[in-house]
């Protein structure tokens, strides 16, 4: 697996790396010989903001098969921060290959795409309310069924997934509704 790890507002050490990798390649045992040709990147970020009272941040995305998973987690230490990463990531590969065994034995749908996560943005002040974009993301969107669409949302733990129909091969929208069914957003 090509694991890429990356620091920001800190500075990275041979140990730190070498910790991150070791997590994140633990997970590689859930994947066969063609999926262990996975990628991943590992992002540590240390927050320099004090009102953070868990500044030190890792951030943890594994693409593999055209399924992306990710996980994060905050704490004081940045050891800390990795273990609770990769506890996370191991979660989601067993979410992962759990649904995968399902569909495998005809319950669901063949799944595969990439993510679009929302930012929220913080509101200070009422009178000085200003949307604004704080966030961007580009990503590749494979042809799938809604089905396939709603289980990569599932396994990604979001309230919506933007993904191209494959029989329309337009741009739709599945979310999570209240009632706790979902819902298609298809363009007229």
């Amino acid at each position: 697996m090509e694991v890429v790890v990356k620091a920001r507002n800190l500075s990275l050490t041979e140990a730190l790396e070498s910790y991150a990798r070791e997590k994140v390649e633990r997970v590689t045992r859930f994947f066969d010989e063609e999926k262990s040709a996975a990628r991943a990147e590992v992002e540590l970020i240390h927050e320099r903001n004090k009102s953070h009272s868990e500044p030190e941040v890792v951030e943890a995305t594994l693409f593999v098969g055209g399924v992306v998973l990710k996980a994060g987690e905050a704490s004081q230490d940045m050891y800390a921060s990795i273990d609770g990463m990769g506890d996370k990531l191991e979660r989601q590969v067993k979410r992962y290959r759990s649904k995968q065994i399902e569909r495998w034995q005809g319950t669901r749908g063949k799944g595969a795409a990439v993510e679009v996560e929302p930012e929220p943005f913080v509101v200070e002040e009422a009178d000085d309310i200003e949307p604004r974009i704080v966030k961007t993301k580009q990503f590749q969107m494979k042809p799938m069924s809604p089905e396939e669409a709603v289980l990569q949302m599932e396994l990604l733990d979001h309230d919506f997934f933007v993904f191209t129909n494959a029989e329309t091969d337009s741009v739709c929208v599945v979310y999570r509704r209240r009632d706790g069914d979902y819902g298609l957003i298809e363009p007229s």
